[in-house]
């Protein structure tokens, strides 16, 4: 069966997840996971794609990003991909692959859904029980957005940036966010349109990503459609 196509758009932000084949780890020492930041910048300026929130966890990894072009997302991953699985097998001694097949991403609504998107990839240590706050997880963005630790690596999505006049107001407005956690209603949205490559957001974003696509990006309905000639011979619907 035919994979279905990636759903991405130039500049609309993409909500990404790659894990670890088999769900195994991807990170063995603190030095691979400076090594993946560095090749994630590299490779995010090469592929013009603006990186605005991450995680690494043990076994996989979360992005918020917007490509410049439609392509940038999955040119990023190959390369990174590439590079850093050559770097584990140099470095640990292993061969063979380290990915779980192609990265999962749904297409996020900036109103209403980017930010949320923000608070679940830096919230997923909590959410593990790795840390009791994000701030305590040294390889997420949240000590960047939230706390003003010097980052090149991350571009600021102009909701963040709305969210105060200077940088004091936005980390200090960032870290209320924080306050509470997810909806677990939202934590599920999430999690459903990024394993299912769907587009996050109002029936009406998806309208417009589906008519900009030419395809469907939603959920389909389960079950099979009644067929006409069941309905006609149901004697449901009369000839005259």
């Amino acid at each position: 069966m035919p994979r279905r196509p990636r759903v991405t758009l130039a500049g609309v932000p993409l909500h990404l997840i790659q894990r670890g084949n088999n769900r195994q780890a991807c990170f063995f020492a603190e030095e691979d996971y400076r090594a993946y930041l560095g090749w994630l910048e590299e490779y995010a300026r090469a592929s013009a794609c603006a990186i605005h929130a991450y995680v690494l966890m043990t076994n996989h990894v979360h992005l918020l990003l917007t490509p410049r072009a439609s392509g940038g997302a999955s040119e990023l991953m190959k390369r990174l991909g590439q590079r850093y699985v050559q770097y584990v097998n140099r470095t640990t001694g292993r061969s063979g692959t380290l990915w779980e097949g192609r990265f999962r991403s749904c297409l996020t609504q900036e109103e209403g859904y980017v930010l949320s998107c923000y608070r679940y990839i830096e919230l997923n240590p909590v959410r593990a029980n790795m840390v009791r706050h994000p701030g305590e997880y040294p390889w997420s963005s949240y000590r960047a957005n939230a706390q003003g630790e010097l980052s090149t690596l991350l571009t600021p999505h102009r909701l963040y940036t709305a969210l105060g006049n200077n940088a004091e107001a936005r980390q200090a407005a960032y870290r209320e966010l924080f306050r509470y956690q997810l909806d677990p209603g939202t934590v599920d949205e999430i999690r459903a349109a990024t394993n299912g490559n769907f587009a996050l957001g109002s029936s009406q974003f998806q309208a417009q990503v589906t008519a900009a696509l030419g395809r469907r990006v939603t959920r389909g309905k389960s079950g099979r459609p009644q067929k006409q000639s069941e309905s006609k011979s149901s004697g449901l619907f009369d000839g005259g």
